[in-house]
């Protein structure tokens, strides 16, 4: 899945990676991101940008900032911004040091991202500090799964995984750190047998 990554050849990771995410977008993601999107109004911030495969899916008058570390991302980001019907800005930068104010934000949105952060509790503690009071984050994350033998076998195969995924972590408690952060999930909604879920969550 989508990677906070560090560094890249300009372009040339951003085309591989939207080349091979683009049957599964086609097949179910695209969709998923779309249903987020539309609860997405207002100031919106998005972490983890990637190439910009969210934007299409904002509503007209939402203004976006997509933040990405990755500068052959946000190259290919900017491209996909200037198309986009909402007002997307684009911006490099980590979601552990988010360059923003307060309760800046109405809506925060991450689709991939929270299992590749280098510190998702640093991470979200920001996601919750610049969302105003009500605020909604929205995710789509692949998660630790709940049953077995899928939990254990996530468990077995993470070291190596995270060592051939930029650090992506497949046995992260994604929903657990979200609590822990202070919000409250409003919703959940499962996908492939439940390794990926659909989240709605809110700052109190």
């Amino acid at each position: 899945m989508k990677q906070e990554r560090n560094s890249s050849p300009p372009g040339g990771s951003a085309l591989l990676y939207d080349t091979l995410m683009w049957p599964v977008e086609r097949a179910a993601v695209g969709a998923w991101r779309r249903r987020l999107a539309a609860r997405a109004r207002g100031r919106v911030l998005e972490i983890g940008a990637g190439s910009g495969s969210q934007f299409r899916w904002y509503a007209p008058g939402t203004e976006v900032t997509a933040l990405e570390p990755d500068p052959g991302m946000a190259a290919r980001a900017r491209r996909r911004a200037s198309q986009a019907v909402a007002g997307v800005r684009v911006a490099e930068g980590r979601a552990e040091e988010l360059p923003f104010a307060d309760e800046h934000f109405d809506a925060v949105l991450a689709a991939f991202t929270l299992c590749t952060v280098g510190e998702p509790e640093r991470a979200l503690a920001e996601v919750h500090r610049v969302l105003k009071p009500g605020g909604e984050l929205l995710l789509i994350e692949h998660v630790h799964l709940r049953w077995q033998p899928g939990r254990w076998l996530q468990s077995q195969a993470a070291p190596l995984w995270a060592k051939a995924a930029g650090g992506c972590r497949l046995d992260r408690d994604t929903l657990g750190l979200v609590r822990a952060a202070g919000f409250a999930v409003v919703s959940e909604q499962p996908h492939v047998a439940g390794w990926i879920r659909e989240v709605v969550a809110r700052r109190p």
